[in-house]
């Protein structure tokens, strides 16, 4: 079972993908807003007179935005996993990373950057394998 869904597209927000229905959330590209669009180019426009925030500097935090929103359709609760694939080169570059979620950020490993996909898919099947097995709750996990 699987579904498709693309990051800037009208069914990215607002869906779970709960227990088994969801368990790997594949990032293909880096989800930038179309910037022609007249209300963007206002907005860009404010933020630059207004903050000093460059384009470039605005684009890539929404962008990081829309990703993490997109990935953490995988994580729904305290108890919950799964994969979450960035598989574009550009998430390996610092100032990429630095613009994710701390929830996210700290489980980035520098050794997991750069994969080829032989090497991914023995790491993804490891950690479901790990993961599937039976969990005790005690006080220290709840």
């Amino acid at each position: 079972r699987g579904a498709f869904i693309s990051a800037r597209g009208k069914v990215s927000e607002g869906i779970d993908f709960d227990r088994h229905y969801g368990k790997c959330v594949v990032l293909f590209g880096v989800p930038f807003q179309y910037t022609l669009g007249k209300v963007l180019k206002a907005r860009l426009d404010f933020m630059r007179e207004k903050y000093g925030i460059s384009e470039a500097m605005f684009l890539t935090f929404d962008a990081m935005r829309q990703a993490a929103q997109c990935v953490g359709r995988v994580i729904r609760s305290k108890t919950d996993y799964g994969l979450m694939v960035f598989a574009d080169y550009r998430y390996g570059r610092k100032d990429k990373r630095e613009k994710l979620p701390p929830w996210i950020a700290r489980h980035l490993e520098q050794g997991n950057v750069h994969l080829s996909t032989d090497t991914a898919v023995s790491i993804a099947r490891q950690f479901l394998k790990q993961m599937s097995q039976p969990f005790t709750v005690t006080k220290h996990t709840r």
